[in-house]
């Protein structure tokens, strides 16, 4: 067994002079004054992530909304037409776990002589961001956006009512998206309904072209070279028309026809991300991705906005 030497002794130190009774004091005073600065900064930071109980999901980035799948796993149920009432059923996609708690919910309407496979890929695409979508078919492939914004608040009450994934949908959170007369389906449905967060009408048709009864945060999306729906007629004057004190937006997309909507498409998807989890789930994480208003550039044309919200 190996002995340690034995340790030398210690030196001695002389003890400093204690130091006056009133430096103690000060000192405690400051330390007492930086504490208390420092809880009002800490109970802030709690407040704040109060404040956003509907995120979901990761930080965003522009990667992560440009991607064609979130963060959220998601599986699908199919509505029959012969359960559904006032639509003509559709397809449900929701995120698989429920442990970030209750999603908003999403109806997509699709346009005149269209099914709901012509958005199909919108479904999985938002579902994978976080909120429930249900992709709807209409009653007629003839009906008109009056009708068309019916259906859509009927789907509505199915998804938050009657659907097999009801529990996961919050009521309170709900948005609306239509392409060609479903976009303008998603007007009327708004119009009739203010308590819906969010709108985003694609390449929009309507024979109504004013909308100042609107207060639901808008997006409008139209398209440069539409020639069904083209933007002097459609697209633009509803977004005019929407009053200013409503929080809206209007993206042009460059080079683009009235059928952009129906296929995969990054800068619809990105900018409908953006405006739905800023609106329907409150989260100004996505604040960003949309004031200020994106410069135009080789997929935008023209953006327009009521920022910053």
């Amino acid at each position: 067994m190996t002995t340690s030497a034995p340790a030398p002794a210690a030196r001695q130190t002389p003890t400093a002079p204690a130091a006056p009774r009133g430096r103690h004091r000060l000192r405690a005073a400051l330390a007492a004054a930086a504490l208390t600065a420092a809880l009002p900064f800490t109970g802030a930071s709690a407040a704040h992530a109060a404040d956003n109980p509907y995120e979901r999901g990761p930080a965003p980035t522009t990667a992560s909304i440009e991607a064609t799948r979130g963060s959220f796993a998601v599986s699908t149920t199919t509505v029959s037409s012969y359960t559904a009432r006032g639509f003509g059923g559709g397809t449900i996609y929701y995120p698989t776990s429920t442990t970030a708690g209750t999603f908003g919910g999403v109806v997509v309407a699709p346009g005149y002589t269209a099914t709901q496979s012509s958005m199909s890929w919108l479904g999985p695409r938002l579902a994978s961001q976080g909120f429930v979508v249900f992709t709807i078919d209409t009653l007629s492939r003839y009906d008109q956006p009056a009708s068309r914004g019916r259906q859509i608040q009927a789907a509505l009450d199915y998804l938050t009512g009657s659907s097999s994934v009801r529990a996961r949908v919050d009521r309170n959170r709900l948005g609306v998206i239509g392409h060609s007369m479903g976009g303008g389906g998603a007007l009327e449905a708004v119009k009739a309904n203010p308590a819906i967060r969010a709108a985003v009408p694609l390449t929009p048709w309507n024979t109504d072209k004013t909308w100042p009864e609107v207060t639901t945060p808008t997006l409008l999306v139209g398209a440069e070279d539409d020639s069904v729906a083209p933007v002097s007629s459609h697209a633009e004057p509803f977004y005019s028309t929407v009053p200013a004190s409503t929080r809206k937006a209007y993206l042009e997309l460059r080079g683009a026809s009235h059928f952009a909507p129906n296929s995969s498409n990054t800068t619809i998807a990105k900018y409908t991300i953006s405006w739905l989890k800023r609106f329907v789930d409150e989260d100004v994480r996505y604040s960003q991705f949309l004031c200020p208003a994106p410069a135009p550039s080789t997929a935008i044309l023209e953006y327009r906005s009521t920022c910053p919200y």
